[in-house]
């Protein structure tokens, strides 16, 4: 943001930003939570309705708050939230234990692969529920239901390419205006059956699961849709700050959810038949197409914040090395994370075109529902708690609570949502293995490929000494060469010396680096040392965090600042592409190495990736054979 999250001043208005963006997915669930629950065969009395409300009630209250709104979001690295970033905090305590990071790698990418599950389901089931109020509204319409819930899906992501800095100022309005409309329905129909109120007493909610029995597990599998998006809280906590979203979830979003499920739950006293749809149906007649078309707009919101957190995890992972490089754009100058990825646009796009027109309803839709949520939740429990056992040092007692209570929790409604696999269930989890295994093939791959290069390195010492036995052209100029490897020179340097037997006067061999930290400011963006006697050797090594953008042009600045004279006009950059084999003996699996290969032979230029002016680039083929 272009404010300052940490100023109390700007405390409200990062607030009322963050209830524009963190809370939309959170704050759509009414729309099909309560009716879900019901939709088990549950009967609808006190007791049942009490023990519902109940549920839901200390659902929110250990889970978003407790867990994530108190505990998680102190598990920030240097302000920025998220599974990449608590993945990344926790490998900060494990330098020293391959296996121990392994172990982090694995479970960081298993959840940040179950979050793009979540992250296709969220805009179906967000828009197709909202737009599903013409049913009740005019069930003459019901057969528009479809037509009109693709639309709105294309015209949102049609117009991710534009950016949402000049749409996004709408967002803290209307969600605003959304949270006070629950909280007043809710209000209004308390009042008529004000005894729902003692359903905070969680007896309330034991008896119920007690009384079912295994059955409960079906509750609970569906009590779990009001808290989807509790995990947003936490990723989007760099953007506006810790303060500012807490302030945003005690202060307004938190009670306003509340006074809703509790306001539907009063109506369904009152009127059991209400259970078709409890959420439209708290409003009077003639508040119900202005309520529709503000569920839209809050569902369509919600499907935002779902796609932009998509973008901004597949640019870490790309940066961290577990994804081939994409297409980045960055659609604000003034707003450093609002980017957009078109390869990641158009998948999800059609997956989730793909999702709304199999299961055609809400209710087919909560099936699939939850179980990448609840699969999330558990990963970030165990990451978390290598956080404070490692880097916290709470006192073990302590630490292992934490671990325990939460991971009941999550195991809970993960066991819950697992009986939901055969109806639907099984969507994102094959699109969170999918993607797991992507993921891991081509961290895999690199690691191949990067211990290939250290192994087939030049040290500078061993060139020089080489040098100093051989007449050598020189040629007027800089010669760039990027190299993988931190050490030494690259396999495209050696190429072109053996070939050409020719090299410029001042030669800089130069690494990008990838901190496990979001931020690297510039005073500590690069580190050069100088080699040789006889010629101009630079080992360069430019250092940024995972939320950056590498620029080569623009940090060279640096160099010259160092005291390397740089002259863009007479500067050549060398880049090598690689063309990639497999020995028999190799260590991947045969479909790992086809994916791999894929995956290379697709990923965008390292020219644009890195902005490096392609005019003055000369690309060297090399083959290796891994």
């Amino acid at each position: 943001m272009s404010v300052d999250p940490h100023s109390k001043n700007n405390l409200v208005p990062l607030a009322l930003s963050a209830i524009g963006v963190v809370f939309g997915d959170i704050g759509t669930s009414p729309l099909y939570a309560v009716k879900e629950v019901f939709g088990n065969h549950l009967p609808i009395d006190k007791l049942h309705v009490l023990g519902v409300l109940s549920l839901i009630f200390w659902s929110l209250v250990l889970v978003v708050t407790l867990k994530y709104a108190i505990f998680i979001m102190r598990a920030n690295n240097k302000g920025e939230g998220g599974i990449m970033a608590l993945m990344t905090l926790a490998l900060q305590s494990s330098k020293e234990h391959p296996k121990r990071r392994s172990f982090i790698i694995t479970i960081g990418l298993f959840g940040a692969a179950l979050f793009y599950g979540d992250g296709i389901i969220t805009p179906a089931i967000s828009v197709l529920s909202a737009v599903e109020g013409l049913q009740i509204i005019a069930p003459t319409l019901e057969n528009y239901v479809l037509p009109i819930t693709l639309a709105v899906l294309a015209l949102l992501f049609i117009l991710q390419a534009k950016g949402t800095g000049h749409v996004g100022k709408l967002f803290s309005p209307i969600m605003c205006l959304w949270f006070a409309t629950l909280a007043g329905l809710g209000i209004i129909n308390i009042v008529k059956s004000p005894e729902v109120l003692i359903a905070i007493n969680p007896y309330y909610g034991l008896h119920l699961l007690v009384e079912l029995g295994w059955s409960g597990l079906l509750i609970m599998g569906s009590v779990v849709l009001a808290i989807t998006g509790a995990e947003a809280l936490y990723a989007d906590m760099g953007h506006f700050g810790l303060k500012p979203i807490r302030y945003a979830w005690f202060s307004f979003v938190f009670p306003a959810l509340l006074l809703n499920y509790f306001g539907q739950g009063a109506l369904l006293l009152n009127n059991a038949a209400a259970v078709q749809n409890p959420f439209y149906l708290l409003a009077p007649t003639w508040a119900m197409y202005p309520l529709l078309i503000m569920a839209t707009l809050a569902s369509v919101i919600a499907s935002q914040a779902v796609i932009s957190g998509a973008f901004s995890v597949t640019r870490q992972a790309i940066q961290l090395g577990y994804c081939s490089r994409m297409r980045i754009l960055h659609t604000s100058g003034e707003e450093m994370g609002q980017v957009y990825l078109p390869m990641v646009n158009w998948i999800l796009m059609t997956c989730v075109f793909i999702v709304v027109l199999i299961f055609q309803s809400s209710s087919a839709l909560a099936s699939a529902y939850g179980i990448a949520v609840t699969g999330t939740m558990l990963t970030t429990t165990l990451l978390s708690y290598i956080v404070i056992e490692n880097l916290w040092q709470w006192k073990k007692v302590a630490s292992l609570l934490f671990l325990v209570f939460f991971s009941i929790l999550d195991c809970s409604f993960l066991f819950a949502n697992a009986l939901k696999i055969p109806d639907g269930g099984w969507l994102p989890l094959f699109i969170g293995a999918l993607l797991f295994l992507t993921m891991t093939t081509w961290q895999q791959g690199r690691t191949l490929l990067t211990n290939y290069m250290d192994d087939n390195r030049l040290l500078f010492e061993e060139l020089d000494e080489k040098l100093s036995h051989h007449k050598v052209a020189t040629v007027k100029g800089t010669a760039i060469y990027l190299a993988k490897s931190l050490h030494g020179v690259p396999q495209v340097f050696s190429q072109n010396f053996e070939h050409n037997h020719v090299l410029h006067e001042q030669i800089i061999v130069l690494t990008i680096v990838t901190k496990e930290e979001p931020y690297v400011d510039a005073e500590h963006r690069m580190k050069i040392r100088k080699f040789g006697e006889n010629r101009e050797f630079y080992r360069v090594k430019f250092y940024y965090g995972f939320q950056q953008d590498p620029d080569v042009r623009k940090d060279l600045e640096l160099c010259r600042q160092a005291g390397i004279h740089l002259d863009f006009e007479q500067t050549s950059f060398f880049i090598g592409c690689e063309q990639i084999t497999f020995k028999k003996q190799n260590p991947l699996p045969e479909w790992r190495r086809i994916l791999f290969l894929f995956l290379f032979r697709n990923a965008s230029s390292p020219i644009d990736f890195l902005k490096i002016p392609a005019e003055r680039v000369v690309e060297l083929g090399t083959r290796i054979n891994l």
